[in-house]
């Protein structure tokens, strides 16, 4: 017999934990009551008769005066998985404090005013409302949409391959790469927004995770030790460094295909792009969902969302100026494109900003060639004289 999750039921259980609509009115009257640095709109798609619908909060504390793609641009989806009720808990706190209607103890109010100046974060408090809503009906296992798709399976890095412990139950892709609306959703607003940060929040472990999740190895050079160095200050900071950090894929015991932040990193070429595990009961029962993934007393509870809150106002101090100092990303432009079958296929947009770089590297070797021209006629005519100079001596 299913277990309802009835507002009864959440106050012996979880007493701490709105209800999506409870949770959703909440971020929304916040918003309503800050227009000066808080705005939102609700992206709706549907699919074959199935519809899904999206808020996204933006944090701007100048957004009257400047144009947002000026910024430093951080984008957050909490609530990718049903079950995972905690992850849009800690968006609706870390919206309080960036509100100034919250203070963390350990921080008082928001101390690093002037970084936010120059940053714009768009939230995603809940990105599967429909999967949510099959949890707090009593499926308190259901991680999928409202259809039976995993949404972090179902973006078009190596997407549809199935490990040998693959379950459907679990990891349905879906019958294509953003066959889901809320894929298309987030796919859409990743594309058009541009950020230099990606954080994929959930909840089921304690860990800062970077690409890949398909491959247990992170990718070269140095943006990837940029990103590692940055999750290590975070977790020496804020955890003690228990947290684990690395490639999902390395770290979490299995590989997972057609994941977000994978294709945030690869194909949408966010800088940074990341994956948070928030929270974690590694004694409940694997039979009890709701345990292993959310606290079940205010004292947890308080703990996950006020110290997971001040982590992420390091990682907006943090990361804009360790990007800074790479030379080209003051002002980065994802070059788009999509995946199939796992190989990148460019769109118009992406082989134009190609055939422009392209036609740099022409220009650049053009005058190499003609400096090296120069120079082998001057070393040329300096033989000859020299030659000369000898026979008539």
């Amino acid at each position: 017999m299913k277990i309802f999750f009835s507002l009864f039921l959440c106050e012996k259980l979880c007493p701490v934990i709105f209800v999506s609509a409870a949770l959703l009115k909440e971020i929304k009257s916040l918003v309503l009551r800050h227009p000066d640095t808080l705005s939102m709109e609700t992206v709706k798609m549907g699919n074959r008769g199935y519809a899904a619908e999206v808020l996204v909060v933006t944090y701007d504390r100048k957004m009257k005066h400047d144009n947002e793609k000026s910024k430093f641009r951080i984008l957050m989806s909490f609530g990718q998985h049903g079950r995972e009720l905690i992850t849009s808990e800690v968006a609706l706190q870390l919206l309080s404090v960036l509100a100034e209607e919250h203070n963390i103890l350990s921080m008082g109010p928001v101390s690093i005013t002037k970084e936010l100046d120059n940053i714009v974060i768009k939230v995603v408090p809940m990105e599967n409302l429909n999967g949510r809503k099959l949890v707090e009906a009593g499926d308190l296992c259901e991680r999928r949409n409202g259809i039976g798709v995993d949404l972090n399976r179902n973006w078009g890095v190596d997407w549809g391959k199935k490990e040998k412990d693959y379950d459907p139950y679990e990891e349905n892709p879906g019958t294509a790469p953003f066959s889901e609306p809320e894929a298309q959703i987030m796919r859409q607003l990743a594309k058009s927004f541009e950020p230099h940060i990606w954080v994929n929040v959930h909840s089921g472990m304690e860990a800062l995770f970077m690409p890949y999740d398909h491959k247990n190895t992170t990718p070269d050079g140095h943006m990837s030790n940029l990103m590692e160095f940055l999750l290590w200050d975070v977790n020496r900071l804020h955890f003690e460094e228990k947290c684990l950090v690395g490639s999902g894929g390395g770290l979490v015991g299995y590989l997972a295909h057609g994941t977000t932040t994978d294709y945030m990193y690869d194909v949408v070429k966010v800088p940074m792009a990341f994956t948070f595990e928030i929270y974690g009961d590694s004694e409940a029962s694997s039979k009890d969902c709701f345990k292993m993934f959310n606290p079940v007393d205010k004292l947890e509870f308080n703990k996950a969302v006020n110290k997971w809150s001040e982590a992420f106002l390091t990682l907006f101090r943090l990361g804009p100026s360790r990007l800074a100092t790479t030379a080209g990303l003051r002002k980065w432009d994802s070059m788009g494109g999509k995946v199939i079958d796992g190989s990148l296929e460019s769109n118009k947009d992406s082989k134009i900003d190609g055939l422009d770089l392209g036609m740099k590297d022409l220009r650049n070797y053009f005058r190499l060639f003609l400096l090296s021209s120069v120079l082998l006629m001057f070393m040329f005519c300096s033989r000859i004289s020299k030659s000369k100079y000898r026979q008539t001596n």
